[in-house]
């Protein structure tokens, strides 16, 4: 006899069992697991309850378990169903049909301080699970987040090792100042993603409403990301290895010119220009065709410099336990040679989660973590602490420039040769330490009643080195002498946290109330040291430097902060929904008086789907939600001044005093006491649908308006003392998200498609009482009331003049005007047409304009996967819209000679011949009023909109028949591959995310790599 399949959908799986009687042999019990279309479940846990007796389902969803007794409970689970327990009785075999668990409707989503079901939530709240993370060849969890979750934008940074500088947005920019995220890992603060391997993370949730995030109070105005990692469940130990070897290169280099078109072009700039041609025609046949590679070479610089990197990564982890105890542990190595010679990096994580029931009322849970970071960056001997310079002079070095001659030395420009600095193997070094640890207790009082303490603490250290050798290029070139840096940096945050946890219902009413309280204590110090002129590039220790050119700094900074805060949810037969938060924070950072911040927050949803006027739709449309929210977050890290309220005194002031300088000291600043919190209020309205159990639809509108933002006020001359800092900014942003997904299994086949996408809209509100202000932060950009933040402003350029007479009729009009800003420079046919945007019948420099931000309006994503028996295959698309990027003339190059490499974009410049050009005409060194340097215009702020294949990944696990008779439990192979390729119109193939206008950042890269998951 056996179980038949419309019993067990049948079963209560809330603890009431069915018996069967039948006859049990030896023990022994064989079954088969399906889901509710019939399809057998592949590497469902079978257990017995209680223990560690257990087995996962075959490739036909069959099991075998031994020694069990007809006393004992089966527990059957597998993700995305919902667990079937059974009492055994006597039978000895057993059909099993698990019933799909909506994942719209039971999904726990991890929120400040608890978990609440999916279903119940009121706020906003992202989530994205470890399969996201899983087996791909990423440096930093940050970038895998990209594309995942409509509203959290992400901008890769660069492909440094160790050092990519993605910039976290959460519904946009809503500040003047630091705008990252609260970023947690497992309860404990860390302000980066570095301090976490990617294997062990369980998920991560984005709180992106102040429904959600108001329990952060004062921390939680750009969003917060809460980071779980992952915890031992009951069962036998598993033992899991993870690992993957790829190789790395630059997603996009531009492409240069040869020598010879470029001597060739720059001649012609020259002639026209009225000076004389450098090359002969002569040099120029030698550039074409090689003959003479020491004296007229053609360069490759990038060739010479970059690479193939190879990263690989690994790591094992082994969880279990029993209903008392379970545990996990793991271990992580990762190794990255860069692109770049020189560029490494190298990480060791170890991490242990323990949880142990101790008694009936009493649960202990310990959390240990240890990570150590080692990164190192090519060093470069001019304006050297990175590889910067040398990015930049390998965009910027003329392509008949030699790089070795015979003899071994080397060809240089002003500043000197890169391959040089790469050959003398200098780095900066940052060598990187962090440990965490957290004790927790929850202590169970009554029946509901629960109350937790947490104690944490963290602590982080990096030792930093860069050596800069003295290098003797040739006869005639040198570095200045050897230097070393060397500092030391580091913090350490102590935490108590105590909670009490309420959770009953009465009847159709269920009510969950928490209150707690909050501590901290941080501490930072900062050590620096400097000395030159050592004996030689072997003798490296400070000791060796010459003690008159010795330089250092050093100090101390700590911040406080208590809280207390309460939350409390209620609904009403699941159909009502209403919670409610406050956070109180007391900061050292603000004067008495102004320490405490009050932050509230309201939300409700109302679940039209179990309306008894919706029972008709019940059979399709298994949850309609109508979300409501409002609250008030606040920003206290806003700036990097511990001590914004107290004026201080800065020490390296020097007077002259007796015929001598004498040190002192002196105040800089003017700082008011009654500074205080940014605030944020934020409202927003939400929906959420599922639809046959397969089709899954989200919409979330929200307004967040940001007051009292933290700027410099003006002050006179006569003021005596630098601008001061005051709560006098505003602004506001509003936005739309749409998260749209379908999953669906047909016998052996199984697709899923989730898309995502997000509008934000931008509003600068209040600068202090003035209407627009240059952006301390990039002269390029400005910030004017009524537009967006990180607006760039500049000339509109509509076209070319088509002829020189054409040029000189705008000239005529324009130049003898007042305000005319172009000076002397001479217009000619072939350059940019500078628009009169005002309509004034003048041009002047009131005619620059908005041109777009680089904060992108839209953002967008895409992921696909499919599956067929043991084959998998996935891909995840990201893109942004309505995003600009200013490229200055490095990254096009221009026609200056020696220390200037034009992008072969120019091939295509104007002539009287080519009127449909893509570049302006070619001019000598700086002469054109096209050149960004001159005139910062349209032209060369580029529409940077992409669309990008963030990741592709092929897999297929061997079928457990093959793999069990030697003990595996699961065995896949993978290729996989990061940044595969990018659609863009930049004016050349630079990166669209490009940070940096003069294109000297460390490229972004794209990996291929092949890994094995194996289970034990």
């Amino acid at each position: 006899m056996c179980v038949s399949s419309a019993f067990a959908e049948s079963v209560n799986l809330t603890g009431v069992l069915p018996e069967i009687n039948v006859v049990q042999q030896n023990g022994k019990i064989t079954g088969t697991v399906v889901d509710q279309t019939g399809t057998p479940v592949i590497g469902a846990n079978v257990m017995v309850k209680g223990t560690t007796n257990g087995t996962i389902t075959d490739f036909d969803g069959n099991f075998v378990l031994d020694g069990v007794d007809a006393n004992s409970v089966l527990v059957v689970s597998y993700i995305g169903y919902s667990n079937f327990e059974v009492k055994v009785g006597t039978q000895d075999k057993f059909s099993i049909t698990l019933k799909e668990d909506s994942q719209a409707l039971e999904e726990v989503v991890v929120v400040g301080y608890g978990t609440q079901k999916k279903v119940n939530m009121t706020g906003s709240v992202s989530q994205i699970d470890s399969k996201a993370l899983e087996s791909r060849p990423i440096q930093n969890v940050s970038s895998g987040l990209q594309g995942m979750m409509p509203g959290v934008q992400v901008t890769s940074g660069q492909g440094r090792p160790g050092q990519d500088g993605a910039t976290i947005r959460i519904r946009g920019v809503g500040t003047l100042n630091t705008a990252d995220p609260y970023i947690l890992v497992d309860g404990i603060e860390t302000g980066t993603m570095n301090s976490v391997d990617p294997n062990d993370i369980e998920s991560i949730s984005v709180l992106k409403d102040a429904a959600s995030a108001a329990i952060y109070g004062s921390k939680a105005s750009n969003g917060v990301i809460l980071i779980t990692t992952k915890r031992g469940k009951t069962g036998k130990p598993r033992i899991s290895y993870n690992g993957y070897v790829g190789a790395q290169k630059a997603t996009e280099l531009v492409d240069r010119m040869s020598s010879y078109d470029y001597a060739r072009l720059y001649n012609q700039s020259l002639v026209d220009n009225g000076l004389n041609a450098r090359f002969s025609d002569d040099d120029l046949q030698k550039f074409k065709d090689g003959s003479s590679p020491y004296t007229h070479p053609n360069t490759n610089w990038y060739d010479e410099a970059y690479q193939t990197g190879v990263q690989h990564s690994h790591n094992v982890s082994v969880s279990g336990g029993t209903e008392d105890v379970k545990y996990m542990g793991s271990v992580g190595y990762l190794n990255q040679t860069g692109i770049l010679p020189n560029a490494e990096r190298q990480q060791f994580n170890g991490r242990t989660n323990l949880d142990m029931k101790l008694n009936s009322r009493l649960t202990v849970r310990l959390n240990l973590a240890y990570i150590k970071n080692d990164y190192s960056d090519p060093n470069s001997s001019y304006a050297g602490g990175s590889s910067d310079q040398i990015i930049r002079q390998l965009n910027r070095m003329a392509p008949w420039i030699v790089n070795r001659y015979e003899d071994g030395t080397y060809g240089t420009i002003s500043d000197g040769n890169p391959i040089a600095w790469l050959d003398a193997d200098q780095t900066v070094d940052r060598k990187n330490q962090n440990f965490s640890g957290t004790l927790a207790a929850d202590y169970k009082i009554i029946d509901g009643l629960v109350a937790t303490v947490t104690g944490s603490y963290v602590n982080n250290q990096q030792h930093y080195r860069a050596f800069q050798k003295y290098i003797k290029y040739n006869a005639n070139k040198e570095t200045e002498p050897n230097k070393l840096n060397e500092n030391y940096y580091g913090w350490h945050r102590a935490t108590f946290d105590a909670l009490l946890n309420y959770d009953k219902s009465f009847g159709q009413h269920n009510l969950k109330a928490m209150a707690g309280w909050h501590t901290e204590k941080y501490d930072y110090t900062e050590n620096t040291m400097e000395r030159k002129n050592f004996p030689t590039n072997d003798l490296d220790d400070m000791n060796a430097g010459d003690a008159a050119t010795q330089k250092n700094t050093g100090y101390t900074r700590s911040l406080a902060m208590i809280s207390w805060f309460g939350r409390v949810n209620y609904d009403y037969a699941g159909k009502y929904l209403l919670e409610a938060n406050i956070r109180s924070d007391a900061s050292s950072r603000f004067a008495d008086g102004h320490r405490w911040g009050y932050f509230p927050s309201f939300s409700g949803a109302w679940r039209l789907s179990e309306e008894g006027f919706m029972e008709n739709a019940k059979d399709w449309l298994s949850n309609l939600k109508l979300r409501a929210s409002w609250g008030l977050l606040g920003n206290q890290d806003a700036l990097d001044d511990y001590y914004p309220w107290m004026s201080t005194y800065n020490v390296d002031a020097s007077y002259p005093l007796g015929g001598t300088l004498q040190s002192g000291y002196y105040q800089k600043s003017y700082k008011l006491s009654t500074i205080t919190w940014e605030k944020a209020r934020t409202w927003g309205l939400g929906l959420d649908a599922t639809i046959n159990n397969k089709i899954n639809f989200t919409f979330d509108y929200y307004d967040r308006k940001t007051t009292g933002i933290i700027m410099d006020v003006p002050v006179p001359n006569e003021f005596g003392l630098d601008a001061y800092k005051d709560n006098v900014g505003s602004m506001v942003n509003r936005g739309v998200e749409l998260i749209l997904s379908y999953n669906n299994q047909w016998g052996d086949w199984s697709f899923g498609a989730t898309a995502n996408m997000a509008y934000n809209k931008n509003k600068i509100l209040d600068l202090g009482g003035v209407e627009s202000m240059v952006d301390p932060n990039n002269g390029n950009k400005r910030r004017i009331l009524g537009e967006r933040l990180n607006s760039y402003y500049a000339y509109k350029a509509d076209g070319f003049f088509s002829s020189d007479e054409e040029a000189q009729a705008w000239m005529n009009k324009y130049s003898t005007q007042e305000g005319y800003p172009f000076g002397t420079r001479q217009f000619k046919g072939g350059d940019l047409i500078y628009q009169d945007t005002n309509g004034d019948g003048k041009i002047t420099s009131d005619d620059r304009t908005i041109i777009g931000s680089s904060d992108p309006s839209v953002t967008f994503g895409l992921n696909l996967n499919a599956g067929y028996k043991g084959f998998d295959l996935s891909m995840v698309f990201s893109g942004a819209a309505g995003v600009y990027r200013l490229i200055n003339q490095e990254v096009t190059g221009y026609f200056n000679g020696d220390d200037s490499h034009p992008a072969t974009v120019w091939l295509d410049a104007w002539t009287p011949e080519n009127q449909d050009a893509t570049m302006p005409r070619i001019a000598y060194s700086t002469t054109s009023p096209s050149l960004s340097s001159n005139v910062v215009s349209s032209f060369w702020i580029q529409n940077a909109s992409y669309l990008r294949m963030k990741n592709l990944q092929f897999g297929y696990s061997l079928p457990k028949s093959v793999i069990k008779s030697v003990g595996i439990e699961n065995l896949r192979f993978y290729y996989s591959v990061e940044n595969l390729f990018t659609i863009h119109n930049m004016l050349v193939n630079v990166d669209p995310e490009i940070p940096v206008e003069r294109g000297s950042n460390f490229p972004l890269t794209q990996t291929h790599a092949f890994g094995v998951n194996i289970t034990f």
